[in-house]
């Protein structure tokens, strides 16, 4: 275990600083070994490319009557208090409070017929892509950056899986489940709490803004090393792993100092204080994951506020609504503008919908009949609305769409064939990437 000491701070009882180390276990990520996945890679060929997927988790659920799917012929009861607006593209309207969303509809794609869903509050199903039943006897179903950890493997000297979102109380996050590819394969988590090999102890997402003692450090210990001839015994593949685990690069990819401060006011500040039982509503973790995507990661998830509104579904949306429009367009012009839209993919949606009809506190109750999720980049067809739902937004109309469609496809941008690739569970059966024989959806290929 390597301990890269900062400035003094209060202490544990073992005089070791609660904030001010970077820790370093066995040369592993998320549990075992990062020499494991290096030399598995090594050992298989993995593909090599520039692809890569942003996924944003929407904890709670949000309401797709008053975001993407907005219902003037309903009902009172049911049709809410919200206008749909124009966007950039003739025939698509969304809600009045997305209106930087609907200035670039052209670069986003809407699913308003997601079916499937369980009635759980759980990232469990945006993250795997299956329902919580029917897992592998050992070890259960690895979640999609884990898999991508493992098919598309590495691209530089950065953690191929990283995990932005933090622990919710009450609302069960996935994030570090790598299910029965074990922990070599679970994410690299910043804002982790220890469990995971590789963490910058109590370092919030806000005060990742200064890395230079971290650089300082991490090119000290490797200066040390060097000399101390630790480097020259280790052999080809835990030399690489150490080169991945103490390079700059990924403590340069945390450091939003680096960024222009007109790039850092168009995603916006948000809050780090927790919304309800949800996650932070930080627009900068937004700006994070494009830095690291960029950097080489293959996948970031990250969560975004909290959407489980049983009450008051109308002022929490326009106290929630516009600060997501502003950070994920933000995200989706930043990759565009930097020639990152063919390659990165990002998806939006919560666990379920919400109730058509408002209850008596002014609120939306869980509704996993139908639900929406907005996808931008990876050289999607963007500019379009796939399936609908019935009048009173209660089903889906025409199109359903399934969770596992929605994986097939993102798997598809990694250049990933699902049809095709299987990974073996711990008991050796072969296990598809997806359920039910699902395609990439056609619409958006």
């Amino acid at each position: 275990m390597l301990k890269i000491l900062g400035k003094s701070q209060p202490t544990f009882c073992d005089r070791v600083s609660r904030r001010s180390f970077l820790r370093i276990g066995g040369l592993a990520m998320g549990g075992l070994s990062l020499p494991q996945i290096l030399r598995a890679e090594q050992d298989a060929g993995v593909l090599r490319s520039n692809k890569a997927v942003i996924m944003v988790y929407l904890p709670g659920g949000p309401p797709h009557q008053d975001t993407f799917d907005i219902k003037t012929d309903a009902p009172v009861e049911i049709r809410g208090e919200f206008s749909p607006i124009k966007t950039n593209v003739p025939g698509i309207e969304i809600c009045e409070l997305l209106p930087l969303m609907a200035g670039m509809m052209d670069k986003l794609a809407i699913i308003r017929s997601l079916v499937g869903a369980r009635d759980e509050h759980a990232s469990f199903q945006c993250m795997t892509g299956r329902l919580t039943g029917g897992r592998p006897p050992e070890g259960g179903w690895p979640e999609f950056g884990s898999v991508a950890a493992k098919l598309a493997g590495l691209r530089s000297k950065v953690p191929p899986f990283v995990g932005l979102s933090p622990r919710m109380q009450h609302m069960p996050y996935n994030a570090g489940k790598p299910g029965f590819l074990g922990p070599a394969f679970a994410p690299f988590a910043p804002n982790g709490d220890g469990r995971d090999d590789l963490v910058l102890h109590g370092a919030t997402l806000e005060r990742m803004a200064d890395r230079k003692q971290l650089l300082r450090a991490l090119d000290r210990l490797r200066r040390d090393l060097d000399a101390s001839g630790v480097m020259e015994g280790m052999d080809g593949i835990n030399q690489q792993a150490f080169g991945l685990l103490t390079s700059s690069r990924l403590a340069e990819a945390l450091d939003l100092t680096r960024e222009n401060p007109k790039t850092l006011a168009r995603y916006g500040k948000g809050t780090e204080q927790h919304q309800g039982d949800g996650a932070p509503r930080l627009n900068q973790q937004f700006l994070l994951a494009r830095r690291l995507v960029e950097a080489g990661v293959r996948c970031v998830t990250l969560s975004y506020s909290f959407w489980d509104w049983h009450g008051q579904v109308f002022k929490n949306a326009r106290d929630n609504l516009p600060q997501l429009d502003q950070a994920l367009t933000a995200l989706v012009q930043d990759l565009n503008d930097r020639g990152l839209d063919k390659d990165v993919s990002v998806i939006a949606w919560g666990e379920f919908g919400r109730t058509p009809k408002i209850n008596k506190d002014a609120g939306r109750d869980h509704w996993p009949n139908v639900s929406c999720a907005l996808l931008a980049g990876g050289g999607m067809k963007a500019g379009q609305v796939i399936g609908s739902t019935d009048r009173l937004g209660e089903r889906a109309k025409d199109r359903p769409v399934r969770f596992s469609e929605v994986f097939a496809t993102l798997y598809n941008r990694l250049g990933i064939d699902v049809g095709k690739i299987t990974i073996p569970d711990l008991s050796g059966r072969p296990q598809y990437l997806v359920e039910s024989n699902a395609q990439p959806i056609a619409e958006l290929i």
